[in-house]
């Protein structure tokens, strides 16, 4: 397996546990997150969520570059 094909299966599965963890835990809505629901539509915009998941993100790829 090529090294290319190996980071597709990391962020994959990182992908995979992050989405487990969003649909069993309150991940996905944190205190900040703006949601806005009218009569038959729900409007979700996950700003902190997104800025969590940013520095996770960014923290797991420095120490993955710093580990090669």
């Amino acid at each position: 397996m090529t090294g290319m094909g190996k980071l597709f299966m990391i962020i994959g599965a990182i992908l995979l546990v992050v989405g487990i963890l969003m649909q069993f835990t309150k991940l996905g809505r944190l205190p900040g997150d703006i949601i806005i629901k009218k009569e038959n539509a729900t409007i979700y915009f996950p700003i902190v969520t997104s800025i969590v998941a940013s520095i996770v993100l960014s923290l797991i790829f420095y120490l993955v570059g710093k580990w090669k």
